[in-house]
């Protein structure tokens, strides 16, 4: 899991997004539209990082398809430690 979130984090040119996504969603479960909205980014762009970050098991979905609401796995919680140290780097960046 842990270069899991390296690289989906930081290996790709979209980890800055997924890491805003994630302190987003660490605050509190959102859906893609609140999101795009919160941090202003666009809804398509928004999709798009969050369909890498379940893919890669960061985060899931609760709910129908438009109105799903998005949280971090478990399994996402268990390394969050990693997860800030991640957070932390690209705040120096």
């Amino acid at each position: 899991m842990e270069a899991a979130l390296w690289y989906v984090l930081t290996g790709t040119r979209g980890g800055a997004n997924r890491v805003r996504l994630l302190r987003a969603l660490d605050e509190r479960p959102r859906n893609a539209n609140q999101l795009a909205e919160d941090l202003e980014l666009d809804y398509k762009t928004v999709r798009h990082h969050l369909d890498v970050l379940i893919d890669n098991g960061v985060v899931e979905s609760s709910g129908d398809d438009y109105g799903a609401i998005y949280l971090p796995t478990p399994r996402a919680r268990q390394h969050w430690e990693t997860i800030e140290t991640i957070m932390e780097q690209t705040d120096d960046t």
